[in-house]
């Protein structure tokens, strides 16, 4: 049973995982996240369960319009296993529930609402300022103190110019996966989506995770409409207070428009020394 990473680093993955068959996907070294080659950023294993989410039981005329992923411990550069059942199911409406265990671990749980989706005569509504257009390509961009050789490179990243991680916020990011979700197959409207959706905090950068502990313990991801295209766009803002937490609110485009909303409870505190 495979329980490390790939030896294929992000620059070299052909894909985020590989179907081993069964629910079962090995993770490759492209998953790893910011803060240690061992553990995955949360984007990928989202996309992954939306994945899974899509494939369950799907209803023609249906579509998902809302994931919210609980992220219970850090999720590990290893093996995964995933299942997926129905919670309840309507002539409109359905929610499914889905858990992602590693080692019969549980990792990660999420709930989805699917719907059907609405009629052509619906409008079209969008309220705001459009999205600032893409920028032109840019060198890679680093993030201090970050382990790089993971999600952040198997991503193209293009910020405002002389914006990046470690410009605070608010943020606006476009980005675009460089490899596929899993190996072999085509990625969809959502799990492009979801594989950027955690990212949002980390565009809008406005509470110091240096000097403390401030990570997300949730994704929500809710979409009007079906994101369009490669290329997404992240503008994202942070709320904190006192005896309190943080909420990090993204809005995310694609080169037509709006498409949805990501919203991250965040964890901020001291960090923990040994001893």
């Amino acid at each position: 049973m495979h329980t490390g990473p790939s030896p294929l680093s992000a620059r070299t993955a052909d894909a985020f995982y590989h179907d081993l068959g069964g629910g079962r996907f090995a993770s490759a070294a492209a998953t790893a996240g910011p803060w240690s080659a061992k553990t995955q950023h949360g984007g990928p294993p989202s996309a992954l369960m939306g994945r899974a989410m899509e494939q369950h039981e799907p209803r023609p005329g249906m579509r998902i319009a809302r994931v919210t992923v609980e992220l219970l411990r850090p999720v590990p550069v290893a093996d995964l296993q995933l299942r997926v059942r129905t919670v309840r199911s309507g002539g409109s409406t359905e929610i499914l529930e889905g858990e992602m265990t590693s080692g019969g671990k549980p990792v990660l749980v999420a709930r989805a609402w699917r719907l059907v989706a609405s009629p052509p005569d619906t409008p079209f509504l969008c309220h705001g300022p459009a999205a600032p257009a893409r920028p032109g390509p840019q060198a890679a961009h680093a993030m201090a103190g970050a382990h790089l050789d993971g999600y952040i490179a198997a991503m193209e990243w293009r910020f405002e110019h002389g914006r990046g991680f470690d410009t605070p916020g608010p943020g606006t990011a476009w980005a675009r996966q460089r490899i596929r979700l899993v190996g072999g197959a085509a990625d969809t409207p959502l799990t492009r989506a979801l594989t950027l959706a955690d990212s949002s905090w980390a565009v809008a950068f406005e509470l110091d995770h240096h000097a403390g502990l401030v990570i997300n313990t949730d994704i929500t991801l809710a979409l009007h409409r079906d994101p369009v295209g490669e290329w997404l766009c992240l503008r994202s803002d942070t709320a904190a207070s006192p005896a309190g937490s943080g909420l990090a609110l993204g809005q995310l485009d694609d080169a037509t428009g709006d498409c949805g909303r990501v919203l991250q409870t965040l964890l901020v505190t001291e960090r923990r020394t040994g001893g």
